[in-house]
């Protein structure tokens, strides 16, 4: 039972980081701070996205843990973008342990012509 609840948690996971990342704009301000250190102003030209959308876009990140933020210590008016390289490393085991092709096992048919289950119509 506990295998079960554990393995609905981790499809969970890693569906919400799949929706959070699939956003265009979200996979493209992604790539730009995989490039290094960004912030909002860099980030608005480079990509041409309205900084209001940034910010957005960035919050979100922010709260799936994917991104990290530090304030400069010089004037703290300015926050930099980081990849959260831990955060990273769990979705990427995340994925590789969905996607790894030993999980495909084979399952005899129990339903359809020759087979006990008949169609619900």
């Amino acid at each position: 039972m506990e295998e079960q609840k554990n393995k609905v948690e981790t499809l969970s996971e890693l569906s919400s980081l799949l929706k959070i990342i699939s956003e265009p704009n979200r996979l493209r301000i992604l790539e730009s701070i995989f490039q290094g250190v960004q912030c909002n102003c860099e980030l608005g030209s480079e990509l041409d996205i309205a900084p209001n959308l940034i910010s957005h876009h960035i919050s979100v990140l922010r709260d799936a843990g994917i991104i990290e933020t530090e304030r400069d210590p010089h004037d703290a008016r300015w926050i930099y973008y980081s990849i959260n390289a831990q955060k990273l490393e769990e979705f990427r085991a995340l994925l590789n342990d969905f996607f790894d092709p030993n999980r495909i096992q084979p399952r005899q048919r129990t339903c359809g012509p020759g087979y006990e289950k008949e169609p619900l119509f």
